[in-house]
């Protein structure tokens, strides 16, 4: 094996040119490769997280007719011993009010939220842009766009109705952008304390939210607190977002049929190569045939090739696809100076591309190993 080896490396050596151009093709393979791989990495990470990244991602409400989650801090023990990838768990007190301004109406929700712990999933408290989150009985929080409708400043006070008909001033405490006109627009925060007074909730809560480590095993999860709960309705953020899922799956099978089909051209240029290497250096197998090297030697000797031209593609595809993904952040930018997408490496998909390189280089010079070992040292040598 050793011997081998050391043959296969005088091969290469003695055309240098030709094995650089092998080297680099595998290169540009395996850059395409990681490039691609990537993007539509970086690019699905971006789509999650804009969608569900400051939302819940499996949510908890109750079957009965009034809506309250009675026992909901029983609940909240049995989730968190349901699945170790669950995490950010807040509860909400909601409901839906009205209020007025010149005559027009405006539709509110009223979320009562733990504010420390909903800011886990939302992001509240980087997004309020003047003001405080709401601390005492009767404040709460508006949306950047309510705000504008109702021209209202800090302090002042906002008179709702809800649907039973109660009445209530609530104090201004802040003001919110969560970047999503719907949410600016009828999102009305509160503590869950104020809202379970406004609508006789008692110690009642209406939903329990929560995110998850895994955001695509969100399904999975969803179902395993389903089985441990009852008398509750368990929705997750894949389940509401099908078209979504549909153009990540969509990303993801276009990624791997344009990785699989580079491999593929890389696999038939280096066969193609090997095999006309076989018959530039026949004479000097025919010569080492003669002098005793076993056929099982020949063949190892192609297997080496490829050995060392795969591992000398894979490291310089995966420094070359690393630099290109780098320059494409640095080229690609929305008009505020931000990468279009980001920059996401992924050490376990390189490391796989880059076997993959190396298996397919293996692959590839089998054929010319082959057809070596089957050389008769007698015909090479009549013939020249």
């Amino acid at each position: 094996m050793k011997l081998a080896f050391k043959i296969a490396v005088r091969f290469l050596k003695s055309n240098k040119g030709q094995t650089v151009l092998i080297a680099l093709g595998i290169a540009v393979g395996v850059s395409v490769q990681i490039f691609i791989g990537s993007l539509i990495q970086g690019l699905q990470r971006d789509l999650v997280d804009t969608t569900i990244g400051n939302s819940s991602q499996i949510t908890i409400k109750s079957e009965s007719n009034d809506t309250q989650i009675t026992d909901y801090k029983e609940k909240l023990k049995t989730i968190k011993n349901t699945d170790d990838r669950i995490n950010n768990i807040s509860v909400s007190a909601d409901g839906p009010a009205l209020t007025t301004d010149d005559d027009e109406n405006y539709s509110l929700l009223i979320r009562g939220l733990n504010i420390d712990n909903a800011d886990n999933i939302y992001d509240i408290k980087d997004r309020i842009y003047e003001g405080k989150k709401p601390q005492s009985e009767g404040e709460a929080l508006i949306g950047k766009s309510l705000k504008e409708d109702l021209n209202l400043s800090l302090g002042d006070n906002i008179n709702i109705v809800t649907n039973s008909g109660k009445t209530k001033d609530m104090k201004i405490s802040g003001f919110f952008d969560l970047g999503v006109a719907s949410i600016n627009d009828s999102w009305m925060i509160t503590t869950v304390e104020t809202s379970q007074n406004l609508f006789d909730y008692d110690n009642s809560v209406t939903s329990i939210e929560m995110q998850v480590d895994e955001v695509f095993e969100a399904d999975v999860i969803a179902s395993k607190i389903e089985d441990n709960l009852k008398g509750v309705n368990i929705t997750n953020w894949k389940a509401q977002n099908e078209q979504l899922l549909s153009g990540l799956n969509g990303q993801s099978v276009s990624s791997i049929m344009i990785q699989v089909f580079v491999m593929i051209s890389v696999v038939l240029g280096i066969a193609s190569v090997l095999a006309i290497t076989v018959l530039q250096k026949s004479k000097q197998l025919g010569i080492l045939k003669a002098m005793g090297i076993k056929d099982k030697t020949a063949s190892l000797i192609f297997l080496f090739e490829g050995l060392i031209l795969g591992v000398m593609g894979a490291i310089l595809g995966v420094a070359l696809g690393l630099l290109i993904s780098f320059a494409f952040t640095k080229f690609a930018l929305n008009p505020d100076g931000s990468p279009v997408i980001a920059l996401y490496i992924d050490p376990v998909f390189i490391t796989v591309s880059t076997f993959i390189a190396i298996a397919a280089a293996l692959l590839a010079s089998f054929i010319p190993a082959r057809r070596s070992s089957k050389l008769s040292p007698i015909e090479v040598i009549r013939n020249g």
